[in-house]
């Protein structure tokens, strides 16, 4: 079976954990265990996010020079690069002898009049507290989001994945029984200018829409969103909280959602789902293989019975 694979951030990147190499690597070998377990039976591709590590480098690049800041796609691509090597070391450390793997940079397309550009909502970088805020805001001119923690985030415009360029050096890798692992951030955002040309632009793209994108591309029999919590729940946080084993798109829909948490992950699933007819799962990702086999998490499908 194809699968698609899409690493939150926070599942690389615990909530609370220290922005370190050291914390990173630590995660990243752990994630390499599920992946590894999943690899010896599917073919598997794997996405990942980039937020506090696009941020931390945003950072440390207008600590350097706040006039001239790096931007956002260049810094995206160094992220992939970043991530996709610590993950391919481990991954490949967890895997039998004679394993193939290769990690790519992705360039994704996107519409250069999507109307995320005058309304940015990505968050990246860490969680400050309300000095810090103030203090970033007023140092950078970033937008900042206050987040359900109390703390606030910088954020930044998310467009619409539109293409993934180079789908077919994928195809190529996976038909030589290679485990891939590209579109790492959603992808280094870029544009087709007046002269037909691409360029890129100041965006980070939800990893989530592009692994729905690359899942589709590809003809993936499962796409996986898997983070640092279960599964999607039902009242999440109130006193009828439960958790969904299995639910329909149609079914989520009516559910309230975190829109910077949860719910672009349920909107990334569910037009997975709608468009192809396939499985998709949302939940942690040491419960990969049990996600898509069915005894852990929340797996969307057409006709399915909602789990109460």
């Amino acid at each position: 079976m194809r699968v698609v694979v899409a690493l939150g951030g926070n599942a690389l990147l615990q909530r609370g954990q220290p922005m370190t190499a050291a914390a990173q690597l630590e995660n990243v070998r752990a994630a390499a265990v599920a992946l590894a377990d999943l690899a010896r039976d599917h073919q598997i591709v794997v996405a990942h996010g980039n937020g506090p590590q696009v941020g931390l480098l945003a950072l440390q690049g207008a600590a350097f020079d706040p006039g001239k800041p790096w931007p956002l796609d260049v810094l995206g691509a160094e992220t992939e690069g970043m991530i996709g090597y610590l993950i391919e070391q481990e991954l490949m450390n967890a895997l039998p002898e004679g394993s193939h793997c290769a990690t790519l940079l992705s360039r994704v397309e996107v519409d250069p009049d999507d109307p995320a550009f005058e309304a940015p909502s990505k968050p990246i970088g860490p969680v400050y507290g309300a000095s810090e805020a103030a203090k970033a805001a007023s140092d950078h001119g970033w937008a900042l989001v206050t987040e359900a923690s109390g703390g606030q985030r910088r954020v930044v415009p998310s467009p619409i994945p539109r293409r993934i360029l180079g789908l077919q050096a994928i195809e190529v890798l996976l038909d030589a029984n290679h485990t891939v692992i590209c579109a790492g951030g959603g992808g280094i955002p870029v544009v087709r200018n007046a002269a037909g040309e691409m360029e890129g632009v100041e965006a980070v793209i939800d990893k989530d829409r592009t692994a729905t994108l690359l899942a589709l591309g590809l003809k993936a029999e499962a796409l996986l969103l898997l983070t640092d919590v279960t599964a999607v729940f039902r009242d999440f946080g109130g006193p009828a909280q439960r958790e969904i084993g299995w639910i329909t798109p149609d079914e989520l829909d009516g559910l309230e959602l975190a829109p910077g948490s949860m719910a672009p992950k349920v909107g990334a699933a569910s037009a997975f789902v709608r468009a192809c007819g396939k499985l998709a799962g949302i939940g942690r990702l040491t419960d990969a293989r049990d996600i898509l086999e069915g005894r852990a998490g929340t797996r969307i499908q057409p006709g399915a019975e909602a789990s109460l």
